[in-house]
């Protein structure tokens, strides 16, 4: 074979890897940390302008929120008017209490569907879960078009107990269960607060389930410098390197970029959690 004949198969094998994963969207996920009055120096009125400017300076297409009571997830829409929004309060399914809400560029997407469902044995219903005491827990998700290609998708965004063990064990066979009912084989991306690093069974679960996939994990060269929980800059946290915030993806799904986002503002934390950030792209 001549060499212009081995360049010309070159230049189509990688139109064809290039074709396969064509499409790609920036997705994240975000504890922006409840609204505590007693989080002196750092309160939410101050926090909230600096979130806002990180979410629209890395552009995310889609985001999941964790935490966010209703003031805050009004706050963000307000700061934010290119993004729609879903997601209900997990104590009564309306407004009260934090919201795993989740955000998608009203350019890019049309919402198909929309749900929550509790991380409990009755999850049709506001309710506390298993051996969690203090807090009812929620996700929240969404069906989505893509506009321009007219892909389909959905979006599962949740917040695991930070107590309860057993909560956390089953919230992950929930979610595998929950996936599979009603995504029902559709590409499906996972965000969310887990309370959990890669050693825990809870991740485990998830991440050895061949359902879904660590996107972390997908990436040659993932960006994490540090650990996803940081304390607003505790000593101790800032040397740890567990990652409890996790973005997993259907086999549809992979990621081509991840790194945890670790932007302060006059030596301060916009929340106690860094966000996730990481580049999908859809196989045709």
């Amino acid at each position: 074979m001549s060499t212009k004949h081995v360049y010309s198969l070159l230049i189509v094998l990688l139109l064809i890897i290039n074709g396969l994963y064509a499409q790609t969207i920036t997705v994240g996920s975000y504890n922006i940390r409840y609204a505590n009055k007693t989080d002196t120096g750092n309160l939410w009125q101050d926090r909230a302008p600096v979130i806002i400017s990180l979410i629209r300076f890395h552009d995310f297409d889609i985001f999941g929120t964790q935490e966010g009571l209703k003031n805050q997830i009004d706050d963000l829409s307000v700061g934010l008017p290119n993004y729609d929004r879903y997601g209900v309060g997990r104590d009564d399914g309306k407004d009260a209490g934090e919201h795993s809400a989740i955000y998608f560029k009203k350019d890019k997407f049309n919402l198909l569907d929309k749900g929550d469902f509790w991380l409990s044995q009755t999850p049709d219903e506001p309710s506390f879960g298993w051996d969690a005491q203090s807090h009812k827990r929620i996700c929240s998700w969404v069906f989505l078009e893509d506009k321009a290609s007219k892909r389909t998708f959905y979006f599962f965004n949740v917040h695991y107990d930070h107590q309860g063990i057993i909560a956390r064990k089953e919230s992950s066979h929930l979610i595998l269960k929950k996936i599979k009912e009603i995504a029902e084989g559709a590409p499906t991306i996972l965000t969310g607060d887990f309370n959990g690093a890669s050693d825990t069974e809870w991740y485990k679960t998830l991440a050895q389930s061949e359902l879904v996939f660590d996107t972390q994990i997908q990436v040659q060269y993932p960006y994490k410098s540090n650990a996803s929980f940081n304390s607003f800059g505790s000593t101790k946290a800032l040397a740890s390197d567990q990652i409890i915030d996790h973005i997993f993806v259907t086999k549809d799904i992979h990621a081509k970029k991840w790194g945890i986002l670790t932007d302060t503002y006059r030596g301060k934390f916009p929340s106690d959690h860094f966000p996730i950030l990481t580049v999908l792209a859809f196989k045709k």
